[in-house]
């Protein structure tokens, strides 16, 4: 089990330089997840190959994975959206609401709530309602956030039932498939409304989305997967809660953001970590 919550720790903080390559990569949030979830898709691709992982299920089974890798990517879509229309910080706070959707989802899918969970994910959301009420510069950014990680508490959700019967590099590379076709579909669309100047990367946003695709995503989300073999979809969700403390440093370092926020969004920032601890210490009495 301590094995398991390395792997997580470790996925966490991967998980923390995702907003960072946000903020780096100049491409618009359409086209940076699109080619996010392509170059990851083709790295999981070569890595079945060589380590002879079989692929051999039903054409069913692979539009089921898929399906829900549509949640992933619309997640990060919104995510990376959140963070260019506001920052990093306020990017990475926002999807600690993943543990309070997750929490609903969870209830309304499997008709039993947990008033532990609930609580603790409504100390988080009170902590997001105070950044968003005092600081009104970022109000677009947070509710860009609050969407993304509706998605990604669902993504979770129905990704602890695949990890049960998949290879966890099987199901990210079908979710990675699925999210580049589906994404792939809606494009058009989408840069008619929000054009850009050039749909090919410069050299620099290429080299960035490389690494965004090989370690914080296909190495990111593979460990996620481990994770949950074990461990709960709300205490994962709960724990990558953390990840915005490692986020909000190189966002403090290599941007400056410190200049930007509030005493507002400190505060906020307090009343989600909290609940982090407090899920800690019911975890360790639980387990006493």
């Amino acid at each position: 089990m301590k094995k398991t919550y390395l792997v997580l720790h470790a996925a966490v903080i991967l998980a923390g330089f995702t907003g960072v390559f946000g903020k780096l990569i100049s491409l618009n949030e359409g086209l940076l997840v699109w080619y996010r979830v392509f170059f990851s898709a083709i790295c999981l691709f070569f890595i079945l190959k060589l380590l002879n992982v079989s692929t051999a299920i039903s054409r069913r089974e692979k539009l089921a994975i898929a399906r829900i890798g549509l949640c992933i990517t619309v997640h990060w879509v919104f995510f990376y959206a959140s963070i260019k229309y506001s920052n990093i910080s306020i990017g990475v706070v926002c999807y600690c609401l993943t543990s309070f959707y997750t929490a609903i989802f969870n209830g309304l899918i499997n008709g039993k709530f947990e008033v532990s969970e609930l609580l603790l994910s409504l100390l988080t959301l009170l902590g997001i309602g105070l950044i968003f009420h005092f600081d009104a510069s970022y109000q677009l950014g947070i509710m860009l956030g609050t969407i993304s990680s509706a998605f990604a508490a669902l993504y979770t959700i129905y990704n602890e039932r695949l990890v049960r019967r998949y290879d966890s590099k099987l199901i990210n590379y079908y979710q990675m498939a699925g999210g580049t076709v589906g994404l792939g579909i809606l494009l058009p669309a989408y840069l008619y409304y929000f054009p850009v100047e050039s749909l090919i990367p410069s050299l620099k946003d290429t080299f960035y989305l490389l690494l965004l695709s090989l370690f914080c995503t296909v190495g990111l989300y593979v460990l996620f997967a481990e994770a949950l073999k074990r461990i709960p979809a709300f205490t994962v969700n709960l724990t990558f809660n953390l990840e915005p403390i490692y986020a909000i440093i190189m966002a403090f370092l290599f941007f400056g953001e410190s200049k930007t926020v509030n005493a507002s969004f400190y505060i906020g920032l307090l009343f989600v970590m909290s609940s982090v601890v407090f899920q800690s210490l019911i975890s360790m009495r639980q387990k006493g």
